[in-house]
């Protein structure tokens, strides 16, 4: 069963899952400070926030969806990402990272 989604939950999603498709055209070697960094930059939004908030959501909406055109340019092939991106991301382990560290 799937809860109701308001069309600016749909547009945050359908970005998300744009940048996660974005980190998947990018080199092995680069793909996981991608993703870090797609995931860090999403939460730490996401948390900043309120989901009534709907002219700051939309704001990022286009922010994020500027930036997410620049990275998909093939030309770019790495991102910086900071010491604190590092630690968060060892605090906060996806799913399925979590599930294969544990299959290993």
């Amino acid at each position: 069963m799937s809860a109701r989604r308001s069309g600016l939950q749909r547009e945050v999603l359908s970005l998300y899952r744009r940048a996660l498709r974005m980190v998947n055209t990018k080199p092995p070697s680069s793909q996981p400070k991608f993703r870090l960094f797609v995931r860090y930059s999403f939460k730490t939004q996401a948390t900043a926030v309120s989901p009534r908030d709907i002219s700051t959501i939309e704001h990022l909406l286009r922010r994020g969806r500027r930036q997410i055109e620049m990275y998909e340019d093939p030309k770019v092939r790495d991102c910086w990402v900071s010491s604190e991106m590092v630690q968060w991301g060892e605090q906060n382990r996806g799913r399925r990272e979590e599930a294969s560290r544990s299959a290993s």
